[in-house]
């Protein structure tokens, strides 16, 4: 494994203004979606089942709106490291089990990785790129380099296969192919339409990884 043993790889964006502006568009839409409930709801039944609805309705939206605000996902050496309420890591050589899930939402597919920590506890999903039409945004090469090295060392869940995927890809950024002829945009592409999420197991990812140059 390359790398600095311990070192702290952000894998997510830093600019705060960007995530700011998410945030308050966030709750400006939880705050719509509250009040048009709670208020067919008080026209029916007065103020007090107007104003439960708004908050039975608007409160786990506002969750899931701050949730994913606080979220902050790094690697430190070959452990992924998530934040939230608390802070969970998932050691990527020892994962009993890797998928590749494919997310499809207004024409904007995400590529991800997913971690299944094993011992019951929850799989952490790591986003490597989003694609809509013919263009998109990737994790950067030192996130990707970094993360293939990581996996690399995985014998349980044949890690060398997403290492090697995750390589591919860094060869075609640098041999400066197109966003439409790298792996992960075929990859995403590969995916049939019509489906909020598609899981690709190791082998079937095997499988394409065998069809890269």
């Amino acid at each position: 494994m390359s790398g600095v043993e311990g070192e702290r790889t952000p894998l997510f964006a830093e600019d705060p203004k960007p995530r700011r502006r998410r945030l308050w568009s966030g709750i400006i839409g939880v705050a719509i979606v509250a009040a048009a409930f709670g208020g067919i709801a008080g026209l029916i039944g007065g103020q007090l089942p107007g104003l439960v609805t708004a908050a039975v309705v608007g409160l786990p939206l506002l969750y899931v709106v701050l949730f994913a605000f606080r979220r902050r996902i790094w690697l430190e050496g070959t452990e992924l490291v998530v934040r939230t309420w608390g802070v969970r890591r998932v050691d990527l050589v020892t994962a009993p089990r890797l998928d590749v899930v494919i997310t499809d939402v207004r024409g904007t597919r995400t590529v991800g990785l997913l971690v299944n920590a094993g011992q019951r506890r929850r799989a952490v999903k790591l986003d490597l790129a989003a694609f809509a039409g013919t263009g998109g945004r990737e994790l950067g090469p030192l996130e990707l380099r970094r993360l293939a090295d990581a996996l690399l060392n995985n014998t349980e869940a044949n890690g060398l296969v997403f290492s090697e995927l995750l390589v591919a890809e860094l060869r075609a950024e640098a041999r400066g192919d197109a966003v439409a002829e790298r792996p992960l945009y075929r990859l995403a592409s590969a995916a049939p339409a019509g489906r909020y999420l598609q899981r690709f197991a190791m082998e079937a990812v095997s499988r394409f990884v065998a069809t890269l140059d």
